[in-house]
This record gives structure tokens, C-alpha cells and sequence, in this order.
């Protein structure tokens, strides 16, 4: 068996306890808070884990958008959010688990005001690219 020591790291060990890191509102959208998990910094950025949840009602959601990255997945841990993936009306409810192909079109357009998910993508640095929608969106469901 080969010794563990002797093997290349090329990410570091990381620890995040819930009183670490706080729910700020400094993420890709100013109507969600989002808390860091310390998986970019320990990746080197080669992934990026964090919790989003609500922060503000829906109005006029996240826009038609696709994401440039190599992986992408959505747990959501409380409540729910309706989604667009194409032209598809997706309810995602707590316990749920995503993926969302890389470039697929979508649209996060109502929310529980309990919403909360794990988002880890890969790589961290990953560019949201707004666009054309396929469809129209469904109305959102008022707080």
C-alpha cells in the first residue's frame, strides 16, 4: 500500500463549521444571501461550494442565463424554487438534487421564503451569461 504522505496534493484540507463564515449578500444576486464553505480557497479554485437562501421576495427572478462551467449541481436543503431549465417548469423541493448540464438555459423565477441550497460548481470562477429565453415564465407565487 502506498503511503498517503507520499502522495501529490493538489487541494488543501478544509473545515468549515456553521459559525465560521456568515450569509452575506455579496453573491451573483442581490435577492439570495450566501454563505461560503471554504471549497474554492481548499481547491485551489477549482470548485466552489456555498449555501444561497432567500433573502428578499421574487420578482422578477434570476433572468435566462446559462452558466460557462465544467459541473454544476443544486441540493436544496429547505423549502423550494421553480425553475425554467429550457422550456420546462422544474419545482425543486427540500431533499432534491440537480444537475445542471453544463450551458443549459434557465431561469430561477420563485422561491420559498424558507429557500436554501447547496451549490457546488466547478470551476469557482464560473461566468452566469444572460440570453434569449425559450418561452415565457410562469407568474411567482407572492410571500
Amino acid at each position: 500500500m502506498e503511503n498517503i504522505t507520499a502522495i501529490e496534493r493538489t487541494t488543501d484540507f478544509s473545515h468549515i463549521k456553521p459559525g465560521d463564515t456568515k450569509y452575506l449578500p455579496d453573491g451573483l444576486r442581490d435577492f439570495f444571501l450566501y454563505r461560503d464553505l471554504g471549497v474554492a480557497k481548499a481547491t485551489h479554485g477549482k470548485v466552489i461550494a456555498h449555501l444561497v437562501k432567500a433573502n428578499l421576495p421574487p420578482t422578477d427572478g434570476t433572468g435566462w442565463h446559462y452558466h460557462v462551467a465544467d459541473f454544476q449541481i443544486v441540493i436544496m436543503m429547505k423549502g423550494w424554487a421553480r425553475f425554467m431549465y429550457e422550456d420546462k417548469v422544474t419545482l425543486v423541493s427540500a431533499g432534491d438534487c440537480v444537475h445542471q448540464a453544463p450551458g443549459i438555459v434557465h431561469y430561477l423565477f420563485d422561491y420559498s421564503p424558507d429557500m436554501e441550497y447547496l451549490e457546488i460548481v466547478g470551476p469557482a470562477d464560473f461566468a452566469s451569461v444572460e440570453t434569449e429565453g425559450p418561452c415565457e415564465v410562469p407568474p411567482v407565487t407572492p410571500w
